[in-house]
């Protein structure tokens, strides 16, 4: 593991007031958003739940026990913080069953709120995004300059990182990684794969985008960039930018992009290509390790908007954020950009 884990991938500049994330569960709120419109019949019982202190995948296997059917036959749509509130949907297979009293099975911490038949299993990544209310407490600084820092965020948004949860405790999932890909680490778990797959491809991406960020044009456009349409996986690259590029760029619907790396050559052309290729020499071993591993080059956009973002202070020291985020992308990033924030020291302990 890496002590230092994460590296100080930069801000855009100073954030202007510091305090204390997750002091306790209620300070982080987190509330799924689904845009499915459920039939009310079928052999899948959709929950929508409300759980505290709980892992995401904790509540699936406690689903599973408490209707007795098989860890398989739960579905849910997207990981959720285990130090949170977080009220999120999940599907359980009863065909031709009725449901069990769930509130006399469940644990506490894990509560249902809602209940609906519908014919499919909820997918991984069936989500339309996440409503983040966040508190901080003990919050010292510059309220003013806070608040004007609001405003450009809205404007210009946010480097796109993956948090820091992507990356295992201390950077663990990176390094095994690492020793996965240098044959010193072998695993048969698929879920595990993954993980550590995901995690390399995730800390090559932000280390790209680092090092834009440090140059100042992780929101610009330039020669040779590839380009991700706005709310799609698609992207194109534009040998040249020109005045409709910008246009578009300014109206949010092209962002600049980074390599989420796999197989084949490097997408982008001229100096974003020579940048990419200098930050993917300093991790080689990551970057062959995933091209062997068969997985696919794709690009994630290098800026992210938060929606409906609001800012509230409660007290003297206790300040509210709430924004609104699509499936993909971290709370957390958000934070750090206007809070120079550390966690509650009983979850560190903990952790």
């Amino acid at each position: 593991m890496t002590p230092d884990f994460p590296p100080d991938w930069p801000r855009t500049a100073p954030p202007p007031v510091s305090g204390v994330l997750r002091a306790a569960p209620e300070d982080f709120i987190v509330d799924e958003i689904l845009t499915i419109d459920l039939s009310g019949s079928g052999e899948h019982v959709w929950l929508k739940v409300r759980k505290r202190g709980w892992t995401t995948d904790r509540v699936a296997q406690q689903l599973a026990r408490a209707a007795e059917v098989a860890r398989r036959d739960v579905g849910y749509a997207g990981m959720k913080d285990r130090h949170a509130v977080t009220t999120q949907w999940f599907s359980v297979q009863l065909p031709g069953r009725d449901t069990p009293p769930w509130a006399e099975k469940l644990p506490s911490g894990i509560e249902v709120l809602e209940e609906v038949r519908h014919a499919r299993k909820l997918q991984s990544g069936a989500l339309a995004g996440n409503r983040f209310d966040i508190t901080l407490r003990e919050c010292t600084g510059d309220r003013a300059l806070l608040m004007a820092r609001v405003e450009t965020l809205r404007t210009r948004g946010v480097p796109n990182y993956f948090g820091e949860q992507r990356f295992g405790h201390h950077g663990a999932n990176v390094e095994r990684a690492r020793a996965m890909f240098a044959g010193k680490l072998r695993t048969r778990d698929r879920a595990l794969r993954g993980i550590y797959l995901s995690a390399a491809r995730s800390y090559l991406f932000n280390e790209v985008l680092a090092q834009r960020v440090r140059a100042g044009n992780w929101d610009v456009g330039l020669d040779g960039e590839a380009f991700q349409l706005a709310g799609s996986h698609s992207f194109f690259i534009a040998e040249h930018m020109d005045a409709a590029l910008n246009d578009r760029l300014l109206a949010r619907d092209i962002h600049p992009s980074g390599p989420l790396w796999g197989q084949g050559e490097a997408l982008p052309r001229d100096s974003v290509r020579r940048m990419e290729d200098e930050v993917l020499a300093r991790h080689a071993d990551l970057a062959a390790g995933l091209a062997a591993a068969g997985l696919r080059q794709e690009r994630r956009a290098l800026r992210l908007f938060p929606q409906d973002l609001a800012v509230e202070w409660i007290d003297a020291a206790s300040l509210r954020i709430g924004f609104q985020l699509p499936p993909g992308s971290y709370a957390t990033v958000v934070l750090r950009e206007l809070v120079d924030y550390r966690v509650a020291t009983a979850i560190v302990d903990e952790d």
